[in-house]
């Protein structure tokens, strides 16, 4: 009977009207879609010009030998690559092409080798280098050439999996962070006492063999509230608008003790685990915010990929989730039945374009913007969480130290 109803409208007077009217208004909405067209055409020219102009730098951070601080010491480095005045003005925005610029943090076994990367615009280099050896004086920080440009993906010899993630829960939630390891509070000689979440991480890509690669890539850009020069009719708010909310959700909804006839919720009927997520929540609202996207990544030759690498690296990183509070998941960009994808198609194009994207550090601008994917909200301490140099308790052998620890000179050497 409805579909009786629904087929009639195609054979009575009201589909020939709505095209009609369709018709007469031609002259306001041909016009207005030929701007649209022009005005993104545009857009992707100049931003596409700018990129190419900046050009980039690839760093590479060699441990030293002994490392005693705690991720807050990361933290303190991401916060002086945290920017988010590069537009200011409609030249900046629509005639010079200006982006919000991004960075990719990088931990890369090839082959097994572990190391440490930064890519960002030439410009931060120094700005990089001093932050990294103000925290770290051992460390070494030199560019590299860009092992990326090694990787050649042919579908003839070599295989790869790539999944991009997402966020279990809202962005006001903060993945389990080095605080609630309480890595704030053990340093120096305490290190033999330390339960590192990268340590998993780092572990598992030193298994690797000859030939394969795998990467975790965390690229990562100053959150900010967007306005038209941004590309938004309105404005954009800023996330911690959610925080609130999500708050008063968990008291409304997740109290254990609910209040009788005429009370109002509060929080003396939540539990302890929830009083302290709630705690974790204000906490990371306090700090500098990243619009991030991390991506996983492993390839190696036909004859020696093995399927359960990818899951590996993703099995992994569980050790930054927690069941109170938030973690982070994969999201496939596979199709779950054959008839979607004829011949594998489809995958085969979807993962192109990942390699490429990979390659290129892009996600935040053209041509892969948000490619198979949305950005999600990660503060500096979560990220220096996902991203620090670990101390003694990674004993990984194919993780890159600096060879030797470094001294002053001394005072009576003859000139």
């Amino acid at each position: 009977m409805i579909f009786d109803d629904f087929f009639s409208l195609f054979q009575g007077e009201v589909l020939i009207k709505a095209f009609g009217i369709l018709l007469s208004a031609w002259p306001v909405w041909v016009p207005l879609l030929l701007i649209n067209v022009a005005f993104t055409t545009w857009l992707n020219y100049i931003r596409r010009l700018w990129i190419g102009k900046q050009g980039s730098v690839l760093l590479e951070i060699r441990l030293p030998k002994e490392v005693t601080k705690s991720p807050a010491a990361m933290e303190l480095v991401l916060q002086g690559i945290w920017e988010n005045a590069n537009i200011s003005t409609p030249e900046d925005a629509f005639w010079e092409g200006k982006l919000r610029e991004w960075f990719s943090l990088e931990i890369v076994s090839i082959g097994g080798q572990v190391k440490f990367y930064i890519w960002a615009f030439p410009r931060w280099r120094k700005i990089i280098e001093s932050r990294i050896y103000a925290q770290y004086p051992e460390a070494e920080v030199f560019e590299v050439k860009d092992y990326a440009v090694d990787i050649k993906y042919d579908p003839e010899k070599f295989t790869a999996w790539g999944v991009n993630t997402g966020l279990v829960k809202a962005d006001a939630y903060p993945i389990k962070t080095y605080i609630e390891y309480e890595l704030d509070k053990k340093t120096g000689d305490e290190q033999e006492e330390i339960v590192d979440p990268i340590t998993p991480v780092i572990e598992y890509l030193g298994m690797l063999k000859p030939g394969e690669v795998a990467c975790i890539q965390m690229i990562i850009r100053a959150h900010a509230k967007e306005n038209y020069l941004y590309g938004h009719v309105g404005t954009k708010p800023d996330w911690r608008g959610d925080i609130k909310k999500e708050i008063e959700k968990m008291i409304q909804d997740e109290s254990l003790l609910k209040p009788t006839e005429g009370q109002t919720q509060s929080f003396l009927n939540l539990t302890k685990s929830q009083t302290e997520t709630i705690a974790a929540i204000q906490r990371n609202a306090g700090k500098l915010a990243f619009d991030t996207m991390i991506r996983l990544m492993y390839i190696a030759p036909k004859d020696a990929f093995e399927k359960t690498r990818g899951m590996g690296i993703i099995g992994s990183m569980r050790q930054f989730g927690s069941g109170t509070l938030n973690g982070i998941k994969p999201v496939f960009f596979s199709f779950t039945h054959p008839w979607q994808d004829w011949n594998g198609i489809r995958k085969r194009e979807r993962m192109n374009a990942f390699m490429e994207a990979f390659k290129r550090r892009a996600f935040f601008g053209t041509p892969h913007y948000h490619l198979l994917a949305k950005p999600y909200i990660l503060t500096v301490e979560e990220v220096a969480t996902l991203f620090h140099l670990p101390g003694s308790v990674a004993t990984t052998p194919t993780l890159s130290r600096a060879p030797s620890k470094k001294s002053e000179a001394p005072a009576n050497l003859p000139i």
